[in-house]
């Protein structure tokens, strides 16, 4: 834990936002220290803004103070991008949970950053509109830690992740500067920033408000249950639906460790015996659905499907979904702890990556599990471990290392939709050069030239502008440089 923060300091938040919304008790401290990764931070103050007003002063008497800010959503981040280092101040936008406008011509809504992912669903439904990025966490998730980390969900398969529905925001730079980028209409002038900052984690400034792109909700919709004796079998099976030229909604896999789990905890009658089982959903209009269902379930039936169940009314659908969202919860069944990774493998090379994340849990006396986005390759290798044993801890650090390196070696990214953080922050140089992360560094410092802003995040040491790394007493005394 930190030192405590100076009661000055205290007084001095207190006095721009009024008591009750800075938190320095040890405590409370301690939980804003993490996030749902697995990394350990060491928070300062806590400070609760409510308007972008306020998240300008706080910016700037943070400036002022030289302390380094964390923005932070729900906390819900699994790559340690909301964990504070060395007692950084933690900007917590939580009670920033308003929704600003709805534009049902767009149709698009504006909101702010705390609004939860669901809730923006939840309040559009009666005009036939949702918002299509759908994490598994969409009912404790915000807005604004979406556009942090970039975030996707099951059905972003065919809708695209969070980048492709951000159509504008409101960013606070490091020196308290409110800039605007985006916008609803086509073609916005001057460069398009939006790209850049959606997946910052923070690092860039803080997103105080948001435009999204609301999609029209389909008028029908088919969710397919369809269970493999082997993984190899129903990894043929999403490349066969993919190459079939349907590209459903959702394509989620599951394998038996984690179907067992998962039952166990839902008890949403899956097949248990299974190797692997696929959550399949096709939508659109009635004509186009029945037609692509009868593709999936040709495509599966000759890959080996076992069995083929389409869910009878919205109460099925509901739970088999139910039962996919509740995989991550499941795992408490097994293990008190669990470290997920993300990394995306081209879908050709699914099999392989399997047998090989199979083969690391054997080699570090691990259990592993798969629960993952397979229509866009997008892995979720489940690590379930105990936290209060040391050796465990270490076989599952070098268990994930193991897993980014397979990945990276079969073509594939470090991240899908969670981000880099602290996690994945020195595993760049996998997938990036020098040149790549010192351009990175030099476009993060356009935005933040004080590097204050989530500092040590997403980019090794060593990569920015300028930077050298120097052992002490490397140079002599009175060097100029």
């Amino acid at each position: 834990m930190a030192t405590a923060p100076a009661p000055r300091t205290r007084d001095r938040f207190e006095e721009l936002l009024g008591p009750g919304r800075v938190i320095d008790h040890p405590l409370e401290r301690r939980l804003y220290a993490r996030d749902g990764s697995i990394a350990q931070g060491e928070c300062g103050l806590v400070v609760l803004p409510e308007t972008t007003a306020e998240v300008v002063a706080c910016v700037r008497l943070a400036a002022e103070l030289g302390l380094p800010v964390v923005p932070r959503g729900s906390g819900t981040g699994l790559c340690g991008g909301a964990v504070p280092l060395d007692g950084a101040l933690v900007m917590s936008v939580a009670r920033m949970t308003r929704i600003v406008e709805i534009d049902p011509a767009v149709p698009c809504a504006r909101v702010e950053p705390g609004v939860l992912n669901l809730d923006l669903s939840t309040a559009v439904r009666h005009l036939g509109l949702h918002y299509a990025p759908d994490p598994s966490s969409q009912g404790a998730c915000s807005i604004g830690g979406n556009v942090a980390t970039n975030a996707g969900g099951p059905h972003c398969l065919a809708s695209g992740v969070t980048a492709q529905h951000v159509l504008g925001m409101e960013i606070v730079l490091a020196d308290g500067e409110v800039l605007r980028l985006g916008g609803t209409a086509p073609d916005p002038p001057g460069y398009d920033l939006r790209g850049f900052v959606v997946g910052g984690e923070g690092t860039l400034g803080v997103v105080t408000e948001v435009t999204v792109r609301l999609s029209r909700t389909p008028p029908a919709v088919r969710t397919m249950l369809l269970d493999f004796p082997t993984v190899r079998a129903a990894g043929e099976a999403v490349g066969g639906i993919v190459a079939a030229g349907v590209i459903p909604a959702a394509m989620e896999m599951m394998d038996r460790l984690m179907t067992v789990a998962v039952e166990e905890f839902v008890h949403a009658g899956l097949p248990v015996d299974a190797a692997a089982i696929l959550l399949v959903e096709v939508d659109g209009t009635p004509a186009e659905v029945a037609a692509n269902a009868e593709v999936v379930e040709r495509v599966a039936r000759e890959a080996g499907a076992r069995g083929v169940r389409a869910a009878a009314d919205e109460a099925e659908r509901a739970l088999l979904w139910k039962a996919r969202k509740s995989a991550f919860g499941a795992v408490a069944r097994i293990a008190p702890n669990y470290y997920l990774h993300d990394c995306v493998v081209p879908r050709t090379r699914l099999v392989e990556i399997l047998e090989r994340i199979e083969a690391i849990a054997a080699e570090h006396d691990l259990v592993i599990m798969n629960v993952f986005h397979a229509g866009d390759g997008n892995l979720h290798p489940l690590i379930a471990f105990d936290r209060r044993d040391a050796a465990q801890v270490a076989r599952v650090h070098a268990a994930g290392a193991a897993i980014i390196e397979a990945c990276v070696a079969a073509g594939g990214v470090l991240s899908g939709e969670h981000g880099i953080g602290l996690e994945k922050r020195d595993f760049m140089p996998l997938t990036f050069s020098d040149v790549d992360l010192a351009a990175q560094a030099c476009a993060r410092d356009a935005f933040d030239p004080t590097g204050r802003m989530n500092p040590a995040k997403v980019l090794p040491v060593g990569s920015r502008c300028g930077e050298l790394v120097l052992d002490a007493g490397a140079l002599p005394a009175g060097t100029w440089l």
